[in-house]
């Protein structure tokens, strides 16, 4: 009879015990779980309702006080934050996707050829349009010229960009259509000429000229591009994106996308400088949903280093007399901050040369005036002048830093830039001490959209095959700890988003992903090879899963 009592009051115990369980959407246990909050803790496990994190502790705290239908056992993996890249093109990354890929072609000829075979499987889609030549991985390292394009494209016109999309080579279809001639004029751009004839190829503004005359995209476009970039981006733990420079058109496309439950990624937008999206926006204020954040404005300085359009303070290493250019008058930015400093919105500019830094950061300063919250940022920075590391700090100027462009420039940055001007350049640890954080990123599509391999270049300074054996200037390396910082907490307050996302707290979005291996103590040999077992927005699973 006692044994009867008391097996019904253990039951009466457990039931009790179970009753008073607050019911949450999931539990995450089982984990080594990095917050990337100020203290950089760790914890087990955390509970989740209507898409936010409620609690984090222990597992044995986690399970004994709550319970859901959806329990993940994260077995002894690592979960972090989901990954934000600072500075990105996921509109433009999209698009590319659906265009002829031209990355890692080894010569022209080849470049020439993948787009012959893009045109026999889309006939009658238009314009040929592709993207990623790069003619410092060829054997001469020359421009090329539209010859063989307008040779075999008489009547169809081509445009095929160079991976950092300050240059491109255009058929002679293409030029008619665009109204380019021998002669052809414009600031901030080329279109090259050889004894009176166009060679075909357009540095900078030429290309966004002529960009002009491509026939635009609709909705059902868009959601093909954008559906398949985020498939790939959410399968590399991307949660957020930046997205650096769309139209007011193209935000519209995106905005009806979420709503519609078609597009789930977060996105920080930088709107184009242009007159159009200022007259949309500007007068409004920043725009604001759960998935979308319009709150910036791209501008840009000068080009690419690639290129030779990036604006040097002295002429390049490796052609004599030429500096590069500015892509407006100084007036321009000076005008462009003076607009933007009574709104909310962010100044983000474009600036790779020491001389488009130095210039960017003067105006910055001007009207800054100090410390501030203001967060304007110089996006890449990546050939600063000793003596103006500085200004970064004095104005609170963020410098938004691809890690990666390091080890893609560094077997042919010293030829460019000496080797006393290489010594400021690509500098990610001097730019994070000026305020104590930087934001990351990729750039893609001119770079990989792969995180693990920002992490790897701005950690172990080396390419994806592991060179240089002794890394590229590694006194500007930064700490497993401060790179994972800017891939996801400095990232989301590079964008006013800190207390939304980037760590994971109490109170935040449930953006997290869990890792098959731990960034944080892995060998150096391993981090590439890391790979993503699930993804996370807002406590829904878009990839992967371990329930």
């Amino acid at each position: 009879m006692k044994n009867r009592i008391l097996y019904a009051l253990l039951l009466l115990l457990i039931f009790s015990g179970c009753a008073k369980k607050q019911v949450v959407d999931l539990i995450l246990h089982n984990g080594k779980v990095y917050t990337v909050d100020d203290k950089f803790g760790t914890a087990e496990a955390f509970a989740v309702k209507d898409g936010k994190i409620i609690a984090m502790g222990t597992t044995s705290y986690i399970m004994g006080t709550y319970k859901a239908d959806s329990v993940i056992d994260a077995k002894g993996n690592a979960v972090y934050p989901g990954f934000i890249d600072a500075h990105a093109h996921f509109v433009g990354y999209g698009k590319g996707l659906f265009e002829v890929n031209l990355t890692d072609c080894k010569t022209w000829e080849e470049g020439v050829n993948r787009a012959k075979d893009f045109e026999t499987n889309h006939r009658g889609q238009g314009w040929i349009i592709g993207r990623g030549w790069d003619q410092n991985k060829w054997p001469e390292h020359n421009f090329p010229d539209n010859r063989v394009l307008t040779s075999l494209f008489p009547n169809t016109p081509v445009l095929l960009v160079r991976i950092d999309g300050h240059a491109a080579v255009a058929n002679a279809k293409a030029l008619t259509l665009a109204g380019i001639q021998p002669g052809f004029k414009i600031e901030g751009g080329e279109a090259e000429a050889k004894d009176g004839k166009l060679t075909g190829l357009l540095i900078d503004n030429a290309v966004d000229y002529l960009k002009k005359v491509i026939p635009g995209a609709g909705k059902s476009e868009y959601e093909s591009w954008l559906s398949t970039a985020q498939t790939n981006c959410f399968a590399q733990g991307l949660t957020t994106i930046t997205d650096c420079g769309l139209s007011f058109k193209e935000v519209a496309i995106i905005d009806t996308l979420q709503r519609e439950g078609k597009l789930q990624m977060r996105l920080y937008v930088m709107l184009s400088d242009d007159p159009e999206n200022f007259s949309h926006f500007l007068s409004k204020g920043p725009y604001k949903t759960d998935r979308l954040f319009v709150n910036g404005v791209k501008a840009y300085a000068d080009g690419a280093l690639g290129s030779r359009g990036a604006c040097l303070l002295a002429p390049y290493t490796d052609k004599a007399g030429w500096g590069g250019f500015l892509l407006s008058h100084t007036s321009h930015f000076d005008s462009l901050a003076q607009l933007l400093l009574p709104t909310g919105f962010q100044m983000c500019t474009h600036a790779i040369g020491d001389s488009g830094v130095r210039m960017v950061l003067g105006v910055y300063n001007k009207y800054l005036n100090g410390k501030n919250d203001r967060r304007w940022r110089i996006e890449h920075a990546q050939v600063v002048n000793p003596a103006d590391f500085s200004l970064f700090g004095k104005a609170s100027i963020i410098p938004s830093v691809q890690p990666t462009h390091a080890t893609s420039d560094m077997t042919w940055a010293l030829e460019r830039l000496g080797p006393e001007r290489l010594k400021g350049a690509y500098a990610s640890k001097q730019l994070l001490e000026q305020n104590g954080w930087i934001a990351l990123g990729t750039d893609f599509p001119v770079e990989d959209i792969s995180p693990f391999k920002t992490f790897y270049a701005a950690v172990i300074r080396k390419d994806a095959t592991g060179q240089p054996a002794t890394g590229f200037q590694t006194e500007n390396a930064l700490t497993r700890e401060q790179t994972l910082r800017g891939m996801t907490i400095w990232a989301a307050k590079a964008g006013f988003l800190e207390k939304e996302v980037g760590s994971l707290e109490a109170g935040k979005k449930a953006d997290f992903i869990i890792l098959d291996k731990d960034l944080l103590t892995t060998p150096e040999t391993e981090i590439l090879n890391a790979k993503v077992l699930a993804t996370y927005i807002g406590g829904q699973n878009v990839f992967g899963g371990m329930e």
